[in-house]
């Protein structure tokens, strides 16, 4: 009766594991992507025009490409909102700061980068492969989807970056200062110029 059990948990057994060591290689890889943001974009592009290719060259799944639409306008949507935001959470005072005396706090995001560039990816890369499956392309009048997509993407926008005048921050990184260390004095030589 030992050995039934026994034998069972042994032939069962390669399988999982074999699941197990795939993943954790997967996830070494995609951990040593992490510094390469360049790189990780440029990938994601590539990949994002293989799908126009693919939509364009089959002349369908367009309810696929509004999907994607709106889940990539979501995640911009997270990628450009501040952790915790002063709007909905109710707190002593203000957390972003507003005037120039205040606290400095730096930005932090709902959706980090690397959080966004792989939901992105995925999300072409699950779009790519819905679009051999023509159980997924339903016929739609597609000028009337990217309209709406048009209009809901400004309405967006618009009140993000209505959200981000109010509460005076920046989410991204282009016009920051950098701090670069000390410039060198005008007389490096170390002679008096009398």
């Amino acid at each position: 009766m030992e050995g039934i059990g026994g034998d069972g948990a042994s032939v069962a057994s390669p399988l999982p594991q074999w699941g197990y060591d795939a993943w954790r290689m997967y996830q070494y890889y995609l951990d040593k992507t992490t510094p390469h943001a360049t790189y990780r974009w440029i990938g994601t592009l590539v990949i994002a025009a293989i799908y126009c290719l693919r939509v364009y060259y089959v002349q369908g799944f367009y309810i696929v490409s509004y999907g994607l639409g709106i889940y990539l306008l979501n995640l911009l949507i997270g990628f450009l909102s501040p952790l915790v935001d002063p709007e909905l959470e109710v707190s002593d005072g203000p957390l972003l700061p507003t005037k120039g005396s205040d606290e400095f706090k730096p930005f932090i995001r709902r959706l980090p980068e690397f959080k966004f560039w792989y939901s992105m990816t995925k999300a072409f890369c699950m779009a790519f492969v819905m679009t051999f499956f023509f159980v997924f392309d339903v016929p739609v009048f597609w000028p009337i989807l990217l309209c709406y997509w048009i209009v809901l993407f400004v309405l967006t926008m618009r009140r993000q970056i209505a959200h981000m005048i109010k509460y005076k921050y920046i989410p991204l990184n282009i016009g920051k200062q950098k701090y670069t260390g000390k410039k060198p004095s005008a007389n490096s030589s170390g002679f008096r110029a009398d």
